[in-house]
């Protein structure tokens, strides 16, 4: 069976007929763990494929308000700006691989590297290292498995990540999560890691 295009159209009908498996209904576990060790909350945030971002209602509570949301689906983006409608928070719709308009401190990953079409990774990873300032990090959460059913979500392993990222990225960490939730425990990996600088990456 052919898997439909992954557009803007593929993820409005997830959210218009509730097909939203992903969503956790609160931020990922090992991210506010994450957030929780963060000390500058001047930090500049953009939060790709965000869904109903979560993460973004755990930042504000913790004294960030520089944070950019970023989805393709109108739906997503019709309900995140009425979530965030009287708070410092940017919404966007938009294509992340169009996505050009600043750098960012921190860009958080949660599902949504595993969206989007493998064929798209290295770009994922080049215009993520793009996005990020010179001392920026991309933090967050992979699948470290296979799924049975055709994607997305899309699985990976250690090695392929690994293999997609050093050339674009110095990894700081890239190890298995201790403090996923009940149902991904054992099948998810943290990173992070910040951009190489151009003159590393020849």
């Amino acid at each position: 069976m052919t898997t439909p295009p992954l557009d803007a159209s593929y993820w409005n009908e997830r959210y218009l007929n509730h097909e939203t498996g992903w969503d956790m209904r609160g931020p990922s576990t090992p991210l506010t763990r994450y957030i929780d060790g963060l000390l500058d909350p001047n930090l500049d945030i953009l939060i790709p494929g965000c869904g109903n971002a979560h993460e973004a209602i755990y930042l504000l509570d913790k004294g960030f308000s520089r944070i950019t949301l970023l989805d393709i689906a109108p739906l997503a983006v019709d309900h995140l700006r009425e979530k965030f409608r009287n708070t410092p928070v940017t919404v966007v719709q938009a294509d992340f691989f169009k996505w050009t308009e600043k750098q960012y401190d921190l860009i958080l990953e949660q599902t949504f590297f595993c969206a989007i079409d493998p064929a798209l990774r290295e770009a994922y990873a080049t215009h993520t290292a793009r996005l990020l300032k010179s001392n920026g990090t991309l933090a967050g959460v992979l699948f470290n498995r296979d799924f049975e059913q055709a994607g997305p979500p899309f699985g990976g392993s250690e090695q392929e990540y690994r293999g997609l990222f050093t050339p674009y990225f110095k990894i700081h960490h890239l190890n298995p999560c201790y403090n996923s939730i009940g149902p991904r425990a054992g099948t998810e990996l943290f990173i992070e890691m910040s951009p190489l600088t151009p003159e590393k990456n020849q």
